[in-house]
């Protein structure tokens, strides 16, 4: 079942206590398609790069399986460049550079051949451009998944509001979502915001794992408790990336299924952290991945 995912490809550059790299591929878009491509066969992207972004790991997407023909190369152009610095403990970090460059005025062009995405992986952009993606398809997909942030409910509150009205599933941490709900409690929080217009809240929690609301049902998934986490950049892309990968492979939208596409994208996540980058990313194996998401049924099971 096709699979759309519209957000950023970028540059990163990232420092932690674990090293420093230079420019390294990065954005929303190449995690959360690498992260799908392990579940789904057919991952569209619509995206935007310069000129300068390498042909190499256009490359590697394109071998991953992953269409690029809603790829936008400017000619002249330079690509969306983040770098940051990671503290000691992972879950705060310094923005360093910040250059939208061809991001400034992307418009999400959706291909022909795109049109029948029966799922839509909205990464974080501003809610006018996510707005636009959903418009631009002539048929609503069967799901819509959309990630965002909290400067977006700093500058662009109303607009986000509006979009939250078009989707099924909203993706964010707790610190957003206790600032789009003015709730401290999550349960609280979860409530007002599925009154918003989704119909289902994944809260992400970072190192303390994920909660899932739908339908008056809460599930918690527990994050997997790793020997060290080098770079949490993309992490929670590529947990929403499997997340919806896994919902893609075989259409079962109930509350049971939610549960297991949340523990096949947080164990696609705990890969993610182990390198910089999309180095972990790149070539994992399905034995690789089955005996993590073995290690999560072992970690949270117990009887009564």
């Amino acid at each position: 079942m096709s699979l759309l995912a519209i957000g950023t490809m970028a540059f990163d550059a990232i420092e932690s206590p674990y090293g420093k790299t230079d420019k390294i591929i990065g954005g929303s878009c190449t995690y959360i398609s690498l992260a799908a491509s392990y579940f789904t066969p057919n991952v569209n992207v619509v995206a935007v790069v310069g000129e300068d972004f390498p042909q190499e790991y256009i490359d590697m997407l394109t071998a991953k399986g992953v269409n690029l023909d809603g790829l936008q190369i400017k000619k002249g152009e330079k690509s969306f460049f983040w770098s940051g610095r990671y503290h000691n403990n992972m879950n705060s970090r310094d923005t360093l550079v910040t250059d939208l460059n061809v991001l400034a005025d992307f418009d999400p062009i959706v291909p022909e051949s795109y049109q029948d995405c029966e799922y839509l992986m909205l990464g974080n952009l501003t809610p006018i451009v996510q707005m636009q993606a959903i418009e631009r398809l002539k048929n609503r997909p069967k799901l819509i998944v959309m990630d965002t942030m909290n400067f977006w409910m700093d500058i662009a509150m109303d607009d986000l509001k509006k979009v939250l009205k078009k989707i099924d599933v909203l993706c964010i941490n707790d610190e957003e979502a206790r600032q789009l709900s003015g709730e401290y409690s999550l349960r609280n929080a979860a409530k007002k915001i599925l009154e918003m217009g989704p119909n289902t809240l994944i809260i992400k929690k970072g190192e303390h794992g994920a909660l899932l609301f739908k339908d008056n049902k809460i599930f918690f998934c527990p994050a997997l408790v790793l020997e060290q986490v080098f770079d949490p950049t993309g992490a929670g892309d590529t947990f929403v990336g499997g997340f919806i990968g896994y919902l893609a492979k075989n259409g079962d939208l109930s509350f049971e299924n939610m549960k297991r596409a949340i523990v096949h994208g947080s164990a696609l996540a705990s890969f993610c952290v182990e390198k910089f980058g999309t180095d972990r990313m790149i070539g994992l194996s399905e034995a690789e991945i089955s005996d993590r998401i073995a290690e999560f049924q072992d970690l949270a099971g117990f009887d009564v």
